[in-house]
């Protein structure tokens, strides 16, 4: 087995440490069957709203999750 490319060896340390977050980790297990919106996944997690807020623009820059919106919800789902 081959070492893989650098750049792919770096597409996988930055998935890593996204990962390497206790409540990045949270939100997508909490969110792995089902969509939610964030006061859903504020009282699944236990952590305060701008947190979860702020762990959500962290995950959906890395192309992690998805989002629609309903009404004024914002409801998220694991990416594809």
């Amino acid at each position: 087995m081959s070492i893989p490319s650098s750049d792919i060896i770096t597409a996988m340390e930055g998935l890593l440490s996204i990962a390497a977050d206790t409540t990045r980790l949270k939100i997508l297990y909490s969110i792995a069957k089902t969509e939610k919106c964030v006061s859903d996944i504020v009282k699944e997690v236990e952590a305060s709203q701008s947190l979860v807020s702020h762990q959500i623009r962290v995950l959906k820059n890395a192309n992690l999750l998805s989002s629609r919106k309903e009404g004024t919800r914002v409801y998220y789902a694991l990416a594809d």
